[in-house]
């Protein structure tokens, strides 16, 4: 397992991307499936910049591990911001045209539907948020 201790804001996206891509590259991660990770990745990491310690700053830790055996990689972002749970919200209504729809909820949404599966908790006054993938 690799890890990077960074402070959450914006500037430091191209960092954490960097990071993370390091990792799937050197476990062989087909470029489609590092595409929709990094997607998700920037979702993730720009909601806890912008949210998690608004409007001071705080620290993030992004762990990857991969699993050579089952060609997975799990990503987990850890900060210890406002309590928050990205996955409580309910699913946004993609059949409603954007006018009509409620505002937020697109980006967390697009991460569950692109990775295999995504956790939350809130445990020791930290949010882990974890993604997985198969890169095989």
């Amino acid at each position: 397992m690799k890890e990077l201790d960074i402070v959450a804001k914006t500037e430091n996206l191209d960092a954490v991307t960097d990071f993370v891509n390091e990792q799937l590259e050197a476990a062989g991660c087909p470029m489609k499936i590092l595409m929709q990770i990094d997607l998700a990745v920037e979702e993730i990491f720009v909601n806890i910049a912008n949210y998690a310690y608004s409007p001071e700053e705080g620290p993030a830790t992004v762990r990857v591990q991969t699993d050579s055996e089952k060609s997975t990689v799990d990503i987990t972002f850890i900060d210890h911001g406002v309590p928050y749970d990205p996955l409580a919200k309910q699913d946004p209504d993609v059949t409603l045209s954007a006018e009509q729809r409620a505002i937020g909820g697109l980006g967390i949404f697009m991460v569950k539907k692109s990775m295999d599966d995504v956790t939350y908790e809130y445990r020791d006054g930290h949010n882990i948020l974890t993604i997985k993938k198969g890169i095989a």
